[in-house]
Formats: C-alpha cells, structure tokens, sequence
C-alpha cells in the first residue's frame, strides 16, 4: 500500500518547472536533504544557471511538459542517470490574466497544455516505470489554493487547477484500487515570492486586469513566503506521505469553509475578499 515508508534523505527527485519559483526552491531543498535532484524546465539556459553551483548531485534535462515525448525523454534520463525516482513533482505552470472572453485562444490553449497536460504527461511517462519497480514512491501535483477557490480575471489559471485537484484524487484512486507502493499528494501553494505574475498579460490588456495584478503582486510580497521556507514545509509533509499538502492553510481554510457552506446552502458564490 502507498504508506509504506519513502525514501526521501538519500533519494531521486524529478521536478519540472525547475528553473525558477517554487520549483527552484524544491530543488534547493531537496539537495540540502542530500537527495539527488533531475531538474527540468522549458527554459534550457535559465535552468541551466538555476542549478550551477548548487551543493548536491543535480542534472539538468531541457523539458517541454506539453510534449508527451519530451517527458518520455526526461523519465529515461531519470533512470539512466540514477535507477530510481522516488519523488515526482509535476510543478510546471503558466498564469494568464484578463477577462475570460478577451484572452486570445492561443494563451487559453497554453495554460491547458503546460499546467494539465504537463501533469497529464508526467503521469503517463512515469508511472509505468513506477509500478515496475514496485517500490515507494510518491507523485506530487501543484494546484493552488485557486484550485479551490476559483477568481475572476484569471479564468484559465483557476480552471486548470480546479483540474488538477480532481486529477490528482483520481490517480490517488487509482494507485489504492491497485494497492500500489506509489503515494499521491495534492499541493495547494498560497502567495508564494515568485514571477508568476511577471508576465500574465495577453494581447488585450484592460485597467481593471491591470489593477487586479497590481493586488496580487502587492498581497504576494505583503503575504508572500519565499520558495525556500515553502519548500522545507512541503518536505514536512511529504515525509508523513499527506495527501493534501496545503502549506499556508491561512490562505485556505477559511474561506474553503465558506466556499463549501454557501454551496450546501445553494447561495451565488461572491467576490473573493482581496
């Protein structure tokens, strides 16, 4: 069953969206737990500097998520490089902003391709190695605390992590109905001190989006804890094998509480409070 113990000090970690943000923090802090890292990103030269210099045992593998087989290519060298995988971090993701109905088709198409069908892809290229090796292992899904709690001017962020939230149940599910080795968690970042807000805008560019992530650049700094303390909180739960990895439950809770209250009571949903 998927509570046997994990091998995490001494282990493989494979993490996408590597080069910077939550996933650089993961890498830094997988290696300081003396694990060996396969990091992977888009970004080839990016990623490249992000692990430079880096303590530890860290290769770095140019990965498009979207691409089925360019994920292939990251679990061969996973295994190639050092005969196991003991944690799976699909982490690669995109964030658009703007009206619904304005942002172009092309940005809507990406932000389903990177932030599901990247997590589909890491599922379908690592979980065949996975079972075959019939050992502990656990696979870890980003959503975000938007996965629950979904805000307007950034549609395609919230639907695609509303995504990965029933994603990740299902395969969780699915390596019970198997009675597998291989645990499944559901991570849900709150304000995290990265870049996703440094580019979200499309072709169309209005005040009121404009104004919206100026909130949420101001709320993340204000609120915001830094890729390394989120990392160490993520490993804090990842050793205990948690399903549901919320690290900054203030950002969660009680508003999920509300969200699932006016839902039994059938009440419209209202604007979030920021």
């Amino acid at each position: 069953m998927n509570d046997e113990p994990l091998q995490i000090d001494g282990g493989v970690a494979v993490i996408t969206g590597a080069a910077s943000g939550i996933g650089a923090g993961l890498v830094r802090h997988a290696l300081s737990l003396g694990m060996r890292v396969v990091a992977a990103d888009v970004v080839a030269d990016k990623l490249r500097a992000s692990v430079a210099g880096l303590d530890g045992e860290v290769i770095a593998v140019p990965t498009d998520v979207t691409r089925p087989a360019s994920v292939d290519a990251l679990a061969d060298a996973a295994w190639r490089a050092f005969g196991q995988v003991d944690l799976l971090f699909n982490n690669a993701g995109i964030m658009a902003t703007g009206f619904s109905w304005q942002i172009e088709a092309a940005r809507w198409q990406r932000l389903l391709d990177v932030n599901i069908g990247g997590t589909v892809n890491g599922i379908r290229s690592f979980v065949p190695h996975l079972l075959g090796a019939g050992r502990a292992a656990q696979i870890i899904n980003t959503s975000s605390v938007g996965g629950f709690l979904a805000s307007p001017l950034m549609a395609p962020y919230s639907a695609t992590k509303f995504a990965i939230v029933a994603l990740t149940e299902s395969l969780r599910s699915e390596m019970e109905m198997l009675q597998a080795p291989i645990g499944v968690s559901l991570l849900a970042p709150g304000p995290v001190i990265t870049g996703i807000f440094d580019d979200p805008f499309g072709a169309t560019v209005d005040a009121a989006s404009e104004g919206f992530v100026a909130q949420m650049r101001t709320m993340t700094q204000q609120y915001g804890v830094t890729p390394d303390v989120f990392a160490a909180r993520v490993f804090t739960s990842l050793r205990r094998r948690e399903f549901w990895i919320v690290p900054q439950p203030e950002a969660l809770d009680d508003a999920l509480r509300a969200k699932t209250d006016g839902i039994l009571a059938r009440r419209n949903p209202t604007l979030p409070a920021w």
